[in-house]
């Protein structure tokens, strides 16, 4: 594309705070380096994340006046399962107030010490969640997604042949599931192919291993499979997306992405056992199984905004800003994870910054300094967001890239 034309009107504007260097500089100083206790009101273009923090359009406005409070049951309830179900096919849905809920509700039930989760590619909140109960996370990316500047069209695919070994080693009766993460964050936002995702439900199935989609970012996958998968040029995102979802056994998501909200997610799943311990443990820390922690407003505005996400335009649009941004930066020389991803740029800091090692948090810096000299705050995803507690008597253990994302 190479005109990039906003799909909507901007109907209104919101002022940014304007700082100086000096000011930021006593600013980041407070902060103790950490750009996560700066204000917002002193961050003048904020890429800290995408979750929760976008504009909503005009339908999803309208949609909050159509909000219905009721305790149990409500309009906005039946609306929300409507729209998850059309687009998962899932035969059980609890909404819960984000992803991070519904990825604890699913770990301490389903979960206890020594199992085993492999994923494509945790992300924290998934790993936190799995590793509080005592369970260890396997991440098993595709041996494309180590060479972070290559131009492989899916390094967000798990590697097959490690998850056989994992089965192998761990035994099936010690992974009471496995996820992939749709698209890989942690890897660079890189997506998972259709061909993918079906050959690991058809290695899961052999074992009797249930699978379950991290689906934050749900769209976009199925945008990148429409693009860059034979066979689905002419298939529309909804139906992608349906196709992906029906080779697993559940799903967890952040509504916060893919949701276009700025709260909510979901936990779903087919197995009626599942099912009642995920809602026996719903209403006793999210709320009743009818608004799971969340206002029937916001329930409308993501019902509204799944499908608002699966809109070709739209996605069109979005992944053409990231492409301009990426080869910006790349015509300069800056490394980044290529091809870009669906929803940011990741900047290989240990390469724009060779003269640090992993243990000087590179990506901290080179976070520190784009603050500093513009204004603009980004979140490091290195070896301080996953990196592992050094052994006894020895170093910290470094994570395996050193990613600024912005």
């Amino acid at each position: 594309m190479r005109t990039i034309i906003e799909p909507f009107r901007i109907k209104m504007t919101e002022a940014l705070p304007i700082t100086t260097r000096s000011e930021r500089e006593v600013l980041l100083a407070r902060a103790f380096n950490n750009v996560f206790l700066l204000d917002a009101d002193h961050v003048t273009i904020d890429l800290l994340t995408d979750s929760g923090t976008g504009a909503m359009s005009d339908r999803q406005w309208a949609a909050l006046m159509l909000g219905d409070e009721s305790y149990a049951g409500s309009r906005s309830w039946r609306r929300f399962e409507r729209t998850v179900r059309e687009i998962t096919g899932f035969k059980h849905i609890f909404p819960t107030h984000q992803g991070r809920a519904a990825e604890r509700i699913l770990a301490a039930t389903r979960l206890k010490k020594g199992n085993v989760v492999p994923n494509n590619g945790h992300f924290d909140t998934t790993r936190a969640n799995i590793e509080y109960v005592g369970a260890v996370a396997t991440d098993l990316p595709s041996a494309e997604a180590r060479d972070l500047h290559s131009e492989k069209r899916f390094k967000g695919n798990m590697d097959l042949d490690g998850l056989a070994r994992t089965i192998g080693v761990e035994g099936a009766a010690n992974i009471p599931f496995c996820m992939i993460t749709v698209t890989n964050n942690t890897g660079g936002g890189q997506p998972v192919s259709m061909e993918n995702i079906r050959r690991v439900k058809e290695l899961l199935k052999i074992y009797n291993i249930p699978l379950m989609i991290d689906a934050c970012r749900f769209a976009e996958n199925a945008f990148f499979i429409k693009e860059r998968e034979q066979g689905f040029a002419d298939r529309s995102l909804l139906e992608i997306a349906r196709e992906m979802f029906s080779f697993a056994d559940g799903a967890t998501m952040s509504a916060k992405k893919d949701g276009l909200a700025n709260i909510g997610g979901f936990l779903a799943c087919n197995n009626d056992s599942w099912a009642d311990d995920f809602r026996n443990l719903l209403i006793l820390t999210e709320g009743f199984p009818t608004y799971g922690g969340l206002a029937g407003r916001d329930l409308e505005a993501i019902s509204v905004g799944l499908m608002e996400a699966l809109e070709y335009d739209y996605q069109r649009y979005r992944h053409a800003t990231v492409e301009y941004l990426a080869s910006a930066l790349i015509a300069r020389g800056i490394p980044i994870v290529r091809p870009a991803g669906g929803h940011a740029i990741f900047i290989d800091a240990a390469a724009f910054c060779p003269h640090l090692r992993a243990s000087d948090y590179p990506g901290i810096g080179l976070v520190n300094a784009l603050y500093l000299e513009g204004g603009v705050r980004a979140v490091e995803l290195g070896s301080v967001m996953f990196g592992k507690p050094a052994p006894e008597g020895g170093e910290e253990i470094a994570a395996p890239h050193e990613l600024v994302r912005l």
